[in-house]
């Protein structure tokens, strides 16, 4: 796959780094930056044969198949579009638009012009999420009723993020984007998503946006997906998620708990992982992080279904719908009610919420619990059938 992209910030850099770890036969032919010397750099760096200010001139060059968009939000819209025109595949750094507004039109530019529009969610793609989702499908931890995903970290990098215009928020649009998702992958992304509640309040910097907030998201099928995050969390980057079932519970901690731990003065000075904020003391490094933050699977997901003709496991669709979920926190976070999550072209099920599957403890009482006890017997705590009575076995 040859490939232009869109970006030469911090976000292009995971992208280029993650490019060639994984199917070794990508190439990028050619970057694009608003400033000409960073666009210069990135091509130093990455041994890209060219670059511009330019960013049409960028899409539409006969030797790129496909465009990576590492830019800020506020230029995803006119990039789609541009690549859209262009008749190039297109792949989106999270999130999608600003709004499910901007997200719709960019969805509905792509499909016009038949071309695959990739949503790069890599935390979706993480190895251990990959297995969670996996683990959840074959139905290890049967219906799941509650999924948590939590991301906290002291700020962005880019001055951008901070600007509630270009953004279009912020700890929400943000981080909440990538827990979202995660949840609607652990509940199962065809469930409608059907109302949210959301709390959010800026605790500690001095800017218009959110930086901490916390919100419930309530499915058709009556499963919750609740997210947790912040920009202003002491101590790197903090990626946990946790998923409840009617059969099992799944833990994950994707970052600053890993099983790798280090003491060190300081000397030497090296980079220990995305979001550290310190070089000295006990730290917490990430092994192969481009790998354990899931770019490289992300990456050979988009690049197969494109060569595949089909749909990548994270498209323009499903930016849309958080980005449809993230409008509805926002609106949340103001009327201090639920609200609910509007959604022009919904494309899942549409089923009611599900009748309890009692378990019986015998013709004439529902089993409630059983569990052994210190001294080896059995308790079962049941309930009368005709009375509603709450009784000991």
């Amino acid at each position: 796959m040859k490939l232009a992209i869109l970006g030469s910030g911090f976000i292009s850099r995971f992208y280029a780094d993650a490019l060639i770890g994984q199917r070794r036969k990508d190439e990028i032919t050619t970057v694009y930056s608003r400033t000409l010397s960073n666009a210069s750099k990135f091509a130093d760096d990455y041994k890209v044969p060219h670059y511009t200010v330019n960013l049409k001139e960028c899409v539409s060059r006969a030797d790129v198949d496909a465009v990576v968009i590492g830019l800020s939000n506020d230029m995803h819209l006119d990039a789609v579009l541009a690549c859209a025109e262009a008749g190039k595949h297109v792949l989106c750094t999270k999130p999608l638009g600003r709004n499910a507004k901007e997200a719709f039109e960019m969805l509905q530019a792509v499909e016009k012009a038949g071309v695959t529009g990739g949503y790069l969610e890599d935390l979706v793609y993480s190895p251990k999420s990959l297995k969670a989702v996996a683990t959840i499908k074959n139905g290890a931890v049967g219906e799941v009723i509650w999924a948590r995903s939590r991301e906290t970290h002291p700020g962005p990098h880019s001055e951008w993020f901070w600007d509630k215009e270009k953004s279009g928020g912020g700890a929400i649009i943000d981080l909440g984007c990538h827990c979202v998702e995660l949840c609607r992958n652990y509940i199962g992304k065809n469930i409608r998503p059907v109302e949210v509640m959301c709390w959010a309040d800026t605790r500690f910097h001095p800017i218009d946006a959110e930086d901490n907030a916390v919100g419930l998201v309530r499915y058709e099928n009556g499963a919750v997906g609740q997210f947790e995050v912040s920009w202003s969390f002491r101590g790197g980057m903090d990626l946990r998620d946790e998923v409840m079932g009617t059969e099992g519970t799944i833990w994950i901690n994707n970052f600053l708990r890993t099983g790798f731990e280090m003491f060190t003065s300081g000397k030497g000075g090296d980079y220990i992982a995305e979001k550290a904020e310190s070089n000295t003391g006990w730290l917490f490094p990430v092994g192969d992080e481009v790998n354990e933050l899931g770019y490289n699977h992300m990456f050979t997901d988009m690049f197969d279904s494109i060569e595949a003709n089909t749909q990548p496991k994270e498209n323009f669709y499903d930016g849309y719908i958080v980005n449809a979920i993230l409008d509805a926190a926002f609106v949340s976070a103001k009327s201090k009610k639920w609200e609910p999550v509007e959604i022009k072209d919904w494309r899942g099920i549409t089923e009611s919420k599900k009748e309890k599957q009692l378990t019986c403890y015998d013709d004439d009482y529902y089993l409630i619990k059983e569990e052994i006890l210190p001294g080896g017997e059995k308790k079962y705590i049941v309930k009368n059938k005709k009375t509603g009575s709450i009784e000991r076995r």
